[in-house]
């Protein structure tokens, strides 16, 4: 097993692909370019293709496993630590495989869902109760509001999403994103939540996000 740099690759998988690179035509460097394209599920979806070394952007996270160099966008390094490439065991899905111990936050929608009228706080159950919380469901979780104090919102994580590895990244990417394209008066987004009682986390604690 490979295990330099952000990725690991197995010897098969290693000698699988260096194989397919060398069928490559012309005298150029060609790197392994790793790209996530999107979700597929719950899980990242990905994009593999050789690319030229020369063409390899400035901000690129460049890696050497043996004879091959792996390229990965900037944008995608903190989302591919620790993720390993090695052949599929399925006889159903043949080829490579990535196993990934980071997953994608829960979608949650753009769009506020209605009129918003009365106190903050009254803005904020609405936003919670008509697009948060149907959207972290399908992960076993919810939001609440606890208190609202002076434009300060505190919120209390439960279900799935209590004790879940992904939580922090849910609450910034998701929940405290679209509360305050929808509420602009909200100062500040707390989580009070107690993570450390969480009896059944959407995402082990142990995976990365």
């Amino acid at each position: 097993m490979s295990d330099i740099g952000l990725m690991s690759f197995s010897g098969e998988a290693l000698e699988r692909i260096i194989e397919i690179r060398d069928q490559e035509p012309g005298d150029d460097e060609y790197g392994l370019l790793i790209e996530i394209t999107g979700l597929q599920g719950t899980q990242f979806g990905y994009s593999l293709s050789f690319v030229p070394l020369g063409e390899t952007g400035t901000s690129d996270h460049v890696e050497r496993h043996g004879d091959l160099t792996v390229i990965i966008p900037s944008a995608d390094t903190a989302n591919m630590t620790g993720a390993t490439l090695a052949m599929s065991s399925d006889p159903m899905t043949p080829g490579l495989a990535i196993d990934n111990p980071n997953n994608p936050s829960p979608q949650i929608p753009d769009v506020p869902d209605g009129d918003l009228t009365g106190p903050l706080a009254e803005q904020v159950a609405q936003v919670l109760d008509r697009q948060v919380n149907p959207a972290i469901a399908a992960h076993g979780g919810n939001a609440r509001l606890v208190s609202e104090e002076n434009g300060v919102v505190y919120l209390q994580l439960g279900g799935g999403c209590q004790g879940c590895g992904m939580a922090a990244m849910t609450l910034r990417q998701g929940i405290e994103r679209i509360l305050r394209e929808a509420i602009p008066e909200i100062v500040e987004i707390v989580d009070v939540t107690d993570h450390q009682g969480g009896e059944n986390p959407y995402y082990a604690a142990s995976k990365k996000g």
